[in-house]
């Protein structure tokens, strides 16, 4: 005969299933990604030894300044994030945690998704050149561009792109730089005729920008209010929609005349 469990007994019991779930929870794989400020590259300068702009077909300039792309650093693809992670993260300032498939295209392997990226880089280094170029007034048939940034993926920095490329044909248009001598930094993708677009992960690349010596930087207008959720002290926030405005916004920052966006 069984004997009765005892009130104690019977909560034990019943507990153990309960403790079961959420052990599972905490340790279970999970679909997000945890981010942080990631590097920075100076789109005028170079990169592990390689300059990032290379121009010919037409004279180019030696700038002073300095203009940042920026990037977040995130778990891989297939990296086993947590509930502990995510609990971990979620009130860091220097860290965010983000869906996978906000970070990472769905469906592909480890390999088809650097494959992705890669192509993205590509396409946004050919509208970046075509756009620049098109600003200028300058053909591609005659001026070669050519764009070189080790292990960066993605479109974010098309707009960055595109400015070191004015920066090098044409400055500020009347002999000056474009920057003005500052170190700007910003984000942004770039359409051929010239169209900013919103990127991700803003308030993680503010950090990285200023950081990295930034003063400045340049932020597609639509994303205003991330890139104010976490602005580190000493980083100025320029809200930008197209080329035209990128470019006029840091001309009246160097001249010190006419008006500059803000968030």
């Amino acid at each position: 005969m069984l004997s009765r469990l005892t009130r104690l007994q019977a909560l034990a019991v019943c507990a153990l299933p309960v403790v079961a779930l959420i052990a599972t929870a905490v340790f279970a794989p999970l679909p997000f990604s945890v981010a942080q400020p990631g590097m920075t590259a100076n789109v005028l300068g170079e990169n592990r030894g390689t300059p990032v702009i290379t121009v010919s077909g037409a004279p180019t300039r030696v700038t002073n300044g300095q203009l940042r792309m920026t990037t977040i650093e995130a778990t891989g693809p297939d990296a086993q994030v947590s509930l502990g992670d995510v609990i971990d993260n979620w009130f860091r300032t220097d860290r965010a945690v983000m869906p996978r498939d906000a970070v990472y295209p769905t469906g592909g392997n480890v390999k088809e998704i650097e494959q992705h990226n890669t192509e993205q880089m590509q396409q946004s280094q050919d509208a970046a050149t075509r756009a620049a170029l098109k600003y200028l007034g300058l053909s591609d048939k005659d001026v070669n561009v050519r764009l070189k940034l080790a292990d960066v993926g993605g479109p974010s920095a098309g707009l960055l792109f595109s400015l070191g490329i004015i920066d090098k044909l044409d400055g500020d248009g009347s002999g000056g730089d474009l920057t003005g001598g500052r170190n700007i930094a910003g984000t942004g993708t770039i359409d051929t005729d010239g169209t900013v677009g919103a990127v991700g992960g803003v308030a993680l690349k503010t950090q990285a920008a200023r950081r990295d010596g930034a003063t400045v930087f340049l932020v597609p207008r639509a994303e205003c209010g991330d890139a104010k959720s976490e602005l580190p002290k000493g980083l100025r926030l320029v809200p930008v929609t197209t080329l035209k405005g990128a470019v006029d916004s840091l001309v009246a920052l160097e001249k010190g005349k006419g008006s500059v966006p803000s968030c």
